[in-house]
């Protein structure tokens, strides 16, 4: 079966991770397609249900033994979208303008059906090391299926490189991703006596400015030239507080999101937060809940001497660059391996209508994985048996 049945045959079979259980997916049948190709091709297949998410399932596809290796990842789940702006059916590879169309065919099923037609030529080479192809669960939506995976340790691997779109140019960095809610409760009131209630809504004017404050500091005292946006970012991005303009607010909620660079720690920066509005909240008698909308995307970073930086610039001719959407790195990363962020497509082509995997994209992707797979799974030693440390 060639690339193009494969990616055909994914496409076809929804795998929508959303908040919403209006648009939720099993990502099952897919795996069981994965599986289906890679157990015939000598890999051995582990399906691993994550854990409290009925329906959603991790893969892990091993071709030879050892404790080193490349891993070849992607998530199996897409976005949500709206029928009525394609102009094919999202779930039918459809091929014109020296394109493929179809939902998920960047982002990122096309890089299973690449990953696995790079693999079937080594399928009678002995391996030095071993080839793992890792399938994930829901990282349009709550990183889960790869939070799962680091929590469980597995897999164990040395080099790691997640196709999302990029051109097909490596990325050894992102920024995280932090969406936070902040909700101030008081007491209500008639509004010609103050003294009848406390505002929240003047306690969260408060709390912004301090917020705002926090934003100047951290960006005097982060910057990374590697990113277009040099400075760690925090967007108010909506607020919600109050029912009558002659009643004191008894309740306000602020939800804003942080984008931090390589080094800032999420925990740290929401105690910062905290330390900063609950002084205000007690000096008003205020009622203060904090808490993350998701649990956030740390940043990542790996360094730019690595061998698996230093191999991907020298195969795509390309230096490493930074981006700002995030991905599943950090979580491959936690596991101890080396990780980078390659594959084909262009993110702005993502989550968007029409989606496409442009055909001069395909073979240049296949050359660059088999080389990968050639130079750590065929030309490298025997490693250590010890594993690396998390």
């Amino acid at each position: 079966m060639g690339v193009q049945q494969m990616l055909a045959r994914l496409i076809s079979q929804p795998s929508i991770s959303s908040a919403s259980p209006d648009w939720d997916h099993s990502n099952e049948a897919v795996i069981q397609t994965l599986a289906e190709w890679l157990e015939p091709m000598g890999f051995a297949v582990e399906t691993l249900p994550v854990p409290g998410m009925p329906g959603k399932y991790n893969l892990v596809a091993t071709l030879g033994q050892g404790p080193g290796g490349l891993v070849l990842s992607g998530h199996t789940d897409t976005v949500p979208f709206d029928e009525s702006r394609w102009q094919s059916d999202p779930f039918t590879l459809t091929e014109r303008d020296d394109r493929w169309y179809g939902l998920g065919t960047c982002d990122m099923k096309g890089f299973f059906a690449l990953a696995i037609e790079a693999a079937s030529a080594f399928l009678d080479t002995p391996l030095q090391q071993p080839l793992i192809i890792l399938a994930t669960a829901d990282e349009e939506s709550s990183m889960n299926g790869a939070r799962a995976l680091a929590e469980a340790g597995h897999p164990r691997g040395r080099y790691a490189v997640i196709g999302e779109p990029t051109g097909l140019k490596p990325v050894r960095m992102h920024k995280g991703i932090m969406m936070e809610r902040l909700v101030f409760e008081g007491q209500s009131g008639h509004s010609s006596d103050p003294s009848l209630g406390r505002n929240a809504l003047e306690g969260m004017h408060a709390a912004i400015g301090g917020l705002l404050e926090l934003r100047d500091q951290w960006q005097a005292q982060y910057s990374n030239p590697n990113f277009r946006v040099q400075v760690p970012t925090m967007n108010l991005g909506c607020i919600h507080g109050g029912d009558n303009p002659n009643r004191i607010c008894a309740n306000c909620e602020l939800h804003f999101d942080l984008r931090p660079l390589p080094g800032m720690d999420m925990d740290a920066l929401r105690q910062s937060i905290l330390d900063r509005v609950s002084p205000e909240a007690e000096r008003r008698e205020l009622g203060l809940r904090f808490e993350p909308l998701f649990d956030g995307v740390p940043p990542f970073e790996t360094d730019a001497d690595a061998e698996l930086v230093r191999v991907c610039e020298r195969l795509t001719g390309h230096s490493a660059e930074a981006v700002a959407f995030a991905t599943e790195a950090p979580w491959l990363q936690k596991l101890g391996m080396e990780t980078l962020v390659m594959g084909p497509g262009h993110i702005d082509q993502a989550h968007q209508p029409d989606e496409y995997l442009d055909l001069s994209q395909v073979k240049p992707a296949v050359d660059i994985l088999s080389r990968l797979i050639q130079h750590f799974c065929v030309d490298s030693p025997a490693v250590d048996p010890k594993p690396p440390s998390p």
